[in-house]
C-alpha cells in the first residue's frame, strides 16, 4: 500500500487535460515535479457528466508508478462500493468517495482499504463537515470540496476558507497521518490561501491543463504555494 505524501503537493487534475494526449500530458506534469495525479471519475447521476472509468485509469497509473507517483482517484459515482475493486485492479492508490453516497461509511472504508489502497472521504460544499467526524477516524485522506462537483474551471467558494481548518483538526486527532485536500478553483489567486487553512494536498485543474504549458504552471502553483506557511 502506497503512503500518501504528507508534504505539500500540487495535484493536477487531469479532469482539463486534453483526453486525446492523456498520457503526454500525464507524463508533461510528472516531469515537472508532481508526485500526486487527481483523477476525477463521474458518472451522469451524482453529478451531471460522464467523465471516464477504470479503462482510462489504467492506461496511465503505470506511468504515473514509474515516476514514483500516486494515482488519487475520486469517485463522483452514487454507489461507489460497487467500482471500488475495479479501480483498484486498475492502479489506483487512493480511493476516495463521498459521504453523501455511502450510507455505510465505515464498509466502504475499510473495503477500500482491504484492496490495498488508501481510503479517503469527501463531501459537497453544503454538506456540513461534521458529517466527516466519525468517518475521519478511518481515513488517510479528508478531502474538502471548494467547488460543488461536476464541472473543471469553477470559481471557488470562499467559505471553504472556514471548513478547511476544522478539517485540518479533524486530521491531526488521528494517531496515524491524514492528510487534507481541497478541490475545486485552486489556481495562482487562491492556492496560497487554502494552504494557509490547513491543505496540504492541492488539486488543481484548469490552472494546470488549461494553459500552453501544464509543466510550466503546475511550477508556478508549486512555488506560490511553498512560499506561505500554514497559520
Amino acid at each position: 500500500m502506497r503512503e500518501w505524501p504528507s508534504s505539500v503537493e500540487v495535484a493536477p487534475s487531469i479532469l482539463s487535460a486534453d483526453f486525446g494526449r492523456m498520457r503526454e500530458q500525464v507524463g508533461e506534469v510528472l516531469d515537472a515535479g508532481a508526485r500526486v495525479i487527481h483523477i476525477d471519475v463521474m458518472d451522469g447521476h451524482f453529478v451531471p457528466v460522464i467523465t471516464f472509468g477504470p479503462k482510462m485509469v489504467a492506461d496511465i497509473t503505470d506511468l504515473i508508478h514509474d515516476r514514483g507517483g500516486f494515482a488519487d482517484v475520486h469517485l463522483m459515482i452514487e454507489q461507489p462500493e460497487r467500482h471500488i475493486d475495479q479501480f483498484a485492479a486498475a492502479g489506483a492508490d487512493g480511493i476516495t468517495v463521498h459521504v453523501e453516497t455511502c450510507p455505510h461509511l465505515h464498509r466502504t472504508l475499510q473495503a477500500i482499504h482491504d484492496l490495498g489502497c488508501r481510503a479517503g472521504v469527501t463531501l459537497n460544499p453544503a454538506t456540513p463537515v461534521a458529517a466527516l467526524e466519525e468517518a475521519a477516524r478511518y481515513a488517510d485522506v479528508l478531502l474538502c470540496m471548494s467547488v460543488n462537483p461536476g464541472f473543471g474551471g469553477q470559481a471557488f467558494i470562499p467559505a471553504t476558507l472556514d471548513r478547511l481548518p476544522v478539517m485540518r483538526e479533524l486530521a491531526e486527532g488521528r494517531a496515524e497521518p491524514v492528510q487534507v485536500e481541497v478541490d475545486g478553483g485552486v489556481g495562482p489567486a487562491t492556492i496560497a490561501d487554502v494552504h494557509r487553512a490547513g491543505a496540504n494536498i492541492l488539486v488543481a485543474g484548469s490552472a494546470v491543463f488549461s494553459t500552453p504549458v501544464p509543466g510550466d504552471a503546475y511550477r508556478e502553483l508549486v512555488s506560490l504555494a511553498a512560499g506561505h506557511s500554514r497559520v
